[in-house]
């Protein structure tokens, strides 16, 4: 009898990627960091064992498709809450790049994980930085496919 071999956390090599999101579709990203945090590209892939860690720079020049793409940059909108009565506040998605370009891709990217305590765990590895610099650069990070 065969029995399948289920690799454990510790023994896991976790590496480092980074992704370059200037003139990315925003989707598309995330779906491609998304898959790489959960380890879905690994051969050794097992569920609930998290992957790899992800760098996303250039945040500022994901881009959105779609028929009506300038109406889905002011129709999209991301809402947050005080905690107050009355405290729901919106911004739309072209503001939201100009504002916090981070927010855009770790609210993809959220959307795609499990919503639970590992799905946030796994949100703490993804990296977002606006500009091309980033503090990682000790870590090597290899260019993600």
């Amino acid at each position: 009898m065969y029995k399948t071999y289920y690799p454990k956390q510790a023994e896991i090599e976790r590496d480092w990627y980074i992704v370059d999101a200037n003139g990315e579709n925003l989707g598309r990203l995330a779906t491609r960091i998304a898959a790489t945090l959960l380890g879905k590209h690994k051969p050794t892939f097992t569920p609930g064992v998290e992957g790899d860690n992800v760098i996303v720079v250039n945040a500022g020049g994901v881009q959105v498709t779609g028929t009506r793409t300038n109406s889905k940059m002011d129709t999209k909108k991301y809402y947050r809450h005080s905690g107050y009565p009355g405290g729901l506040t919106s911004i739309t998605l072209r503001d939201q790049l100009q504002k916090h370009p981070d927010r855009v891709i770790r609210s993809a990217v959220w959307g795609m994980l499990p919503h639970n305590k590992m799905g946030r765990h796994l949100l703490k590895r993804l990296k977002v930085y606006e500009t091309a610099e980033h503090p990682h650069e000790a870590q090597n990070p290899q260019p993600l496919k």
